[in-house]
């Protein structure tokens, strides 16, 4: 027996090919010439060499597929099964490319299965094939499709129809669903179907605890089957006699509604799953035009083409956000009988899915994820960088081939982070600043951009912190001028001092280090807070003004670090900190990845805390407040500072349950 196959090298094809070399016969597969390579590295994989699976040269958009004279008579009449695979299985490729490789590439496969007088013609086709048809669409169904406007759907239709009407020899259609990974290996070779919205759960996983209910959509059902199923009944129904001019339904019997589907990957990802799901078709009551007119809006349009380009998903996918179709699959569960060949449950193998493509299609496994890809002979402005984040920050710069420009008061801590920065071939300058002047700050810039002509990077990581309940600094006020002074004003002069710089050159990255209690509004950080939380609604604000001149600004909402600004703090030596490392990796991914913000999720879990429920969250965190007192020095007891703290088992506990926050 002989077999041709188009489309042998693509997604299905190959698994289809696993199938047929373990029967009798040779296999012949359509290839590009020059394009043999491909198939060579797939020939190990099946365990077949060029005498089993042999290459044929031609081209789906020439008429027979512009096979050889040779060939085709080689193979006339020796043909028992021609496998039509080929074809743009994409819901954004362009109308005019859908309408060759679908339509006129089917139509160029029927003329060269009947030149070779082919026994049968199989041909996969597609649940799109039914456009948006309302109801239940049946096996025998064709014409009755409905909304076929989109080029995916018009062209899937009209290239089956292209085999009902034109094809001479006998013929068998397949509609497969949507088709994911293999369900035992999670193997799938592009990003399709579902796969569209596997970043967007893994970046509320980042976000939020997997226990944190969302609210999400209900959606239609949409028709996923996994490529193993698909090939397996293919097989097995090809290879069935008395089933010529059929056409059959790979599909779930009993599919799933989208949010169902999400909530299943969510669960596999270890996400927050949508525990309330709101019918999207609750919104059908709004006139067309009215959403039409809204969508037109300029902002709008930026805001979705943003928003759907960081998520990685196609405008196109919403049209199955409702999809309103149900398959009937009577005639493919009738030919399957006894096989045992079934759909198995989604639950059962979307973990696998998941793994799979957070190793390998992960579109975050493809960019550039060095920071020497990013800062490389890039300068780059570290404030604070003879100690605690600075210098670790400094360090990791400088070894990815950054200009480091370290920022700090005291020249003699800063001689020790030269030397080994230069020690380990790295480039570095060291400019004296007191960031609480503002003179200061203004002869910093002067003194870069006139050395350097530009700033790419800008750390705002020096910082001052008082550990002191407000009860205690009613006759402190310089507590919150200093502060101010230093965390606020100072940061704040060198971003506009280096701004202008930054457009003039075409872009540029502001990360600004902040604190996670921002986010939670932890007590007795009255002053630390409010000077980080000023600093953060400001760059909420320029971020939003310059976005268009490519000047980033990133806030990372620092959980608490074991650096020399908390030492005075004695009972940080028994609670969970950050290594100033750590901390450093964290401006390391602000860098590479350039996010709005970077938090833990306790720290946005807090915030979050403080928007729905308010009351509850001050009564927390004032028993927090009373757990944790004031040290002597902060109350104005001479000597207390270097006492050591001896911390209950209930303080221990709940800085536990409450790692990284400031207490």
């Amino acid at each position: 027996m002989t077999y041709f196959v188009t489309g042998g090298t693509g997604f299905i094809g190959r698994f289809l090919i696993d199938k047929l070399v373990a029967r009798k016969g040779d296999i012949h597969v359509l290839v590009r010439k020059g394009s043999g390579k491909k198939l060579d590295a797939l020939r190990s994989r099946w365990g077949a060499d060029e005498k089993r699976v042999i290459a044929v040269t031609g081209d789906l958009a020439k008429p027979g597929l512009g096979l050889a004279s040779s060939d085709v008579a080689r193979l006339k009449g020796k043909v028992r099964h021609f496998f039509h695979l080929a074809a743009i299985y994409d819901l954004g490729a362009d109308a005019a490319s859908q309408e060759q490789a679908n339509v006129e590439g089917t139509r160029h496969a029927v003329q060269a299965a009947e030149a070779m007088d082919a026994g049968c013609f199989h041909h996969v086709s597609s649940i799109a094939a039914a456009g948006l048809y309302d109801g239940v669409f049946r096996e025998d169904m064709f014409e009755e499709a409905e909304e076929l406007d989109h080029p995916y759907f018009r062209t899937k239709h009209d290239s089956e129809g292209v085999v009902r009407n034109e094809c001479p020899v006998p013929w068998r259609v397949y509609r497969p669903g949507i088709v994911v990974g293999h369900s035992k290996t999670g193997e799938i070779d592009k990003i399709d179907g579902p796969y569209y919205f596997f970043k967007l759960i893994q970046k509320l996983r980042n976000a939020l605890p997997p226990w944190v209910p969302t609210v999400g959509i209900e959606g239609g059902r949409i028709n996923i089957v996994p490529v193993d199923f698909v090939v397996d009944a293919m097989d097995h129904v090809a290879h069935r006699k008395g089933l010529d001019g059929g056409c059959f339904h790979l599909t779930d019997p009993e599919p799933r509604r989208v949010g169902e589907v999400l909530n299943l990957f969510a669960k596999a990802a270890h996400a927050p799953q949508m525990t309330m799901r709101v019918n999207a078709k609750m919104f059908s009551f709004i006139p067309s035009f009215v959403l039409d007119s809204v969508m037109s809006l300029a902002p709008v349009r930026r805001i979705q083409k943003q928003v759907l380009s960081d998520l990685g998903i196609p405008k196109d996918m919403f049209h199955f956000i409702n999809y309103p179709t149900r398959f009937d699959s009577r005639e493919t569960e009738k030919a399957l009988k006894g096989t045992g060949i079934t759909v198995p449950p989604l639950e059962e193998y979307a973990w696998r899915l998941w793994d799979y493509w957070e190793r390998n299609l992960d579109p975050d496994l493809f960019i550039d994820r060095s920071l020497s890809g990013k800062v490389r002979d890039k300068v780059v402005v570290v404030t604070g960088g003879t100690s605690g984040i600075g210098e670790a920050t400094a360090y990791k710069l400088a070894e990815a081939g950054a200009i480091v420009v370290v920022v700090a008061r005291d020249p003699e801590k800063a001689a020790a982070v030269m030397e080994r920065v230069k020690s380990h071939g790295g480039k570095a300058k060291f400019v004296s600043c007191d960031l609480s002047d503002l003179a200061d700050c203004d002869k910093l810039v002067a003194t870069v951009v006139k050395e350097f002509g530009r700033v790419d990077y800008l750390v705002n990581n020096a910082g001052r912190s008082i550990r002191r309940g407000i009860a205690s600094s009613f006759d402190r006020f310089h507590d919150f001028e200093r502060t101010m002074q230093l965390n606020y004003f100072g940061s704040l002069r060198l971003i506009m001092g280096f701004m202008p710089t930054m457009v003039a050159q075409g872009g540029g990255h502001i990360i600004n280090i902040s604190s996670i209690g921002v986010l939670t509004r932890a007590p007795r950080f009255s002053a630390y807070v409010a000077s980080k939380a000023a600093l953060d609604a400001f760059s909420d604000c320029a971020a939003s003004e310059f976005i268009d001149n490519q000047v980033h600004f990133t806030t990372i909402n620092m959980p608490l670090v074991k650096t020399p600004m908390i030492a005075p703090t004695k009972l940080y030596n028994h609670v969970p900190t950050l290594t100033p490392e750590q901390a450093a990796d964290l401006v390391v991914q602000a860098i590479v990845y350039k996010p709005v913000r970077i938090a833990t999720r306790l720290g946005v879990f807090g915030e979050i805390l403080h928007a729905v429920a308010p009351k509850a969250t001050q009564i927390l965190l004032n028993t927090a407040f009373r757990m944790f007192p004031d040290s002597g020095a902060a109350k104005g007891k001479k000597g207390e500072e270097a006492k050591e703290v001896e911390l209950t088992p209930e303080q221990v506990a709940f800085a536990q349950i409450t790692q990284g926050i400031h207490w």
